[in-house]
């Protein structure tokens, strides 16, 4: 509270979003420290560090955490740690997922797997039971419930002897104990203004206080039906404050939130097609499962009474330690095997060689098992590229939908100029994140005459890099449910799923019809001989992030040129070059250039329509500075204002949901348009001047009665000459004013 400007919480959700996302906005309005847009887009956070002003990103935050957290475990254990299991919700994304790793990644520290919180709960709950079914017999479902600060989630789970599967996942990423604290502070806010005449909301450390004992009000409302009260002293100007509130009248104040429990418990048994007698026992933690109405709802829903045998506050951590301890050579474990689910479904997209339609297949399904890997098989000529996105939007709480895009390189035809068969792998991993893994190409060349072809064939890599799910090497990889996916053939076509095998691959790197062909009998008559045909894995490089690395790479190629073969060539040649470059280069230029003055144009914006819509206020409250503008007119600029804040909010939302490799929706000439057209109808309203109140002039101080004759208008004329040659200033000079001789 004394350093409310410098303290910096709840940043959690700030993971892998863009400044602009309507959620950070939202946010921002009720932080007690300042967020500001970083170069990349994303949320950066202002700080006073050592005396100076910095601006840190959501990931160097959350690192300068995880250090502490880091110190604090090896001063424990009196020795280094590097391996980690970190949690996060359920309902995090790709994008917040790889913004967390980079976080872990700062500090040095190697995350073994990000793991649910849910799913860390349900180990943490299913390791120690001794009583679970045999693994052939049916299996024990338990549902779990997780209200903590800021997210409510729910997940079902089969239990076994020694293993565990997520069977389907449910949430509000918007409804958490937070928002109770919340409804007790603007309540008390109302009361305190009515009752003191004071506004904690502001003074933020007035505000931050009322939070402090909001928050105990409320857990001692849990324990107690009765009156309790609330009193802070020198709560603002030295004065104190006093309140009181019971259960009852909480609960009355909190309807609507408790209102939206039901729903992700609905959604849950819709998944799973479970009804509530199906589920054998209902488990809750998180802090804010304490409130008896929240609890109450629950049991109600179930038809059972919850149980609360799991630490409230530290089960999901304790998941997380037991996960740890399962993945470490250290330590001695019990087996237990863990089947997460993948949160929300995933597709592919790809344009098809026949015409310009697009293909679309979607690869994970909501609650597919995870980690999990797919094989799809593509019929290609040249290199293809694929992009992933969550099928459907409306069930991710994300503004953007796309997930990466990638390219799938140095694809050739068969010798013949048929089209080659190109087999492409896509994975969740034990992260939750998705990607196009690897990709090869299957080449039919000639044996010779003594290989022998029973055995697998050797792979051939070109170009091969690193696959993108490095940071699995230290998890295994042997999901006994990874499988291969439906055959996506002829332009992406799918055909019936084949079934599951542990490693699909490797059965296609063999010609299986070789020893049949040795075991013909050998009564038939002799047949021309034909070649023999062996199958190659040539392994193929997959791009990600077209823009960034195809730029870069082109970039090198043409300096690599300018001072090699480029250094003597003819005029046209460098033209040419450049053009090419261009074409690469200007796009990337002018979406950087958007980025960068974008912002600044639509903050001039929105000051000139808080100023217009200011006057406006003022000409409403009869200020006399306006009163002498015709309300017509006014109706113009308070209409202008309306419509201009309606446009700049849709532009807002719109360019929310874009990624800084797309086009932005609206230039900033544009909104330098829209800013001039703001001003050419409101400046010339509010600026004009008022009427001249004065009394008539009869006489004019210099040349007596003001009589309008051609005499009278003569000695004006001589007059003007007069000033005109002593103060030596032009008749249509501006800057004079002393040729007003009225």
């Amino acid at each position: 509270i004394t350093h409310a400007n410098n303290t910096v919480s709840n940043f959690k959700r700030f993971h892998g979003r863009a400044f602009n996302d309507p959620f950070i906005q939202k946010e921002k309005e009720s932080l007690s420290y300042d967020l500001v847009p970083m170069k990349n887009g994303g949320v950066g956070i202002k700080v006073l560090y050592m005396g100076e002003e910095h601006f840190f990103s959501v990931e160097q935050i959350t690192a300068m955490l995880l250090t502490k957290l880091k110190e604090t475990a090896e001063t424990n254990l009196k020795k280094p740690v590097t391996d980690c299991v970190i949690s996060v919700p359920s309902f995090f994304t790709d994008a917040e997922r790889r913004s967390v790793l980079d976080a872990a990644q700062i500090v040095g520290l190697n995350c073994l797997r990000l793991m649910n919180d849910m799913t860390a709960v349900a180990l943490n709950y299913g390791i120690y039971k001794q009583d679970l079914p045999a693994p052939e017999e049916k299996p024990r479902i338990v549902v779990f419930v997780d209200m903590g600060h800021s997210a409510f989630q729910v997940s079902a789970c089969a239990f076994n002897k020694g293993k565990l599967k997520v069977l389907g996942t449910a949430f509000d990423p918007f409804l958490g104990g937070r928002n109770f604290d919340e409804k007790l502070v603007d309540h008390f806010c109302v009361e305190i203004k009515a009752k003191y005449k004071l506004d904690p909301k502001s003074k933020i450390r007035a505000l931050l206080r009322l939070y402090q004992e909001c928050e105990k009000l409320k857990k001692l409302m849990s324990s107690n039906s009765t009156d309790i009260p609330l009193n802070i002293e020198c709560f603002m100007n030295d004065r104190d404050v006093a309140g009181k509130m019971n259960r009852s009248q909480f609960e009355e104040l909190c309807a609507e939130l408790l209102q939206r429990i039901e729903g992700p418990l609905h959604s849950l048994m819709e998944q799973t097609q479970f009804k509530v007698e199906d589920v054998n026992a209902v488990e809750i933690v998180g802090g804010a499962t304490r409130i008896p109405a929240v609890k109450e709802k629950i049991a109600k829903f179930f038809g059972k009474d919850v149980s609360t045998t799991l630490n409230a506050d530290e089960a999901v951590a304790r998941g997380c330690a037991l996960q740890c301890a399962i993945l470490s050579p250290a330590f001695k474990v019990r087996e237990f095997s863990v089947t997460d689910a993948v949160p929300f479904p995933i597709s592919l997209m790809w344009n098809t060689e026949a015409d310009d339609t697009e293909g679309v297949h979607e690869v994970f399904s909501r609650n597919h098992a995870a980690p999990f890997s797919k094989v799809l098989t593509f019929y290609r000529k040249g290199p293809f590229e694929l992009e992933a996105f969550y099928s459907d939007p409306n069930g991710v709480p994300y503004p953007e939908t796309k997930i990466g895009r990638y390219i799938v390189q140095n694809v050739a035809a068969q010798k013949d100029g048929e089209r080659s068969k190109v087999k492409v792998k896509v994975r969740v991993n034990t992260h939750g994140i998705f990607s196009v893994s690897t990709a090869s190409m299957v080449e039919q060349v000639k044996a010779e005459e003594n290989e022998d072809l029973s055995v697998e064939t050797e792979v051939v890599i070109v170009n091969q890099r690193p696959p993108e799910n490095s940071d699995d090497k230290n998890i295994q990889q042997d999901n006994n449910e990874a499988g291969t996916q439906s055959q996506v053939q002829t332009d992406g076509q799918p055909t019936p799923q084949s079934p599951p095998s542990p490693e699909p691959s490797s059965e296609e790197n063999k010609i299986p019809d070789a020893k049949k062909t040795n075991e013909k009998k050998s009564d038939q008559p002799p047949e021309a001989k034909k070649p023999k045909i062996k199958v190659k894995n040539v392994e193929l490089p997959i791009e990600a992030n077209l823009d960034l690395q195809k730029f870069s790479a082109f970039l090198t190629e043409i300096e690599d040129w300018l001072y090699e073969d480029g250094e003597d060539q003819a005029k046209q040649v460098y033209i040419d070059k450049l053009d090419d470059l261009k074409k690469l280069g200007t796009p990337i230029e002018m979406r950087y250039q958007e980025a960068e003055e974008q912002p600044r144009v639509l903050e001039e914006l929105g000051h000139k329509l808080q100023h217009y819509a200011k006057i406006a206020g003022e000409y409403r409250d009869k200020d006399e500075k306006y009163i002498h503008i015709d309300e017509s007119e006014m109706i113009e600029v308070e209409k202008c204002v309306k419509e201009m804040m309606e446009w700049m909010s849709n532009v807002m939302n719109a360019q929310a949901k874009m990624s800084l490799d797309q086009d932005p929706v609206v230039r900033a000439s544009e909104i330098k348009a829209k800013l001039k057209e703001l001003h050419s109808v409101c400046e010339p309203i509010v600026l004009q001047p008022k009427p001249n109140v004065d009394s008539p002039k009869e006489e004019n101080p210099l040349n007596g009665p003001s009589l309008h004759t051609n005499e009278g208008m003569e000695e004006d004329k001589n007059n003007a000459e007069i000033h005109q040659q002593n103060g030596d200033c032009h008749p249509n000079d501006k800057n004079t004013t002393s040729m007003d001789l009225d």
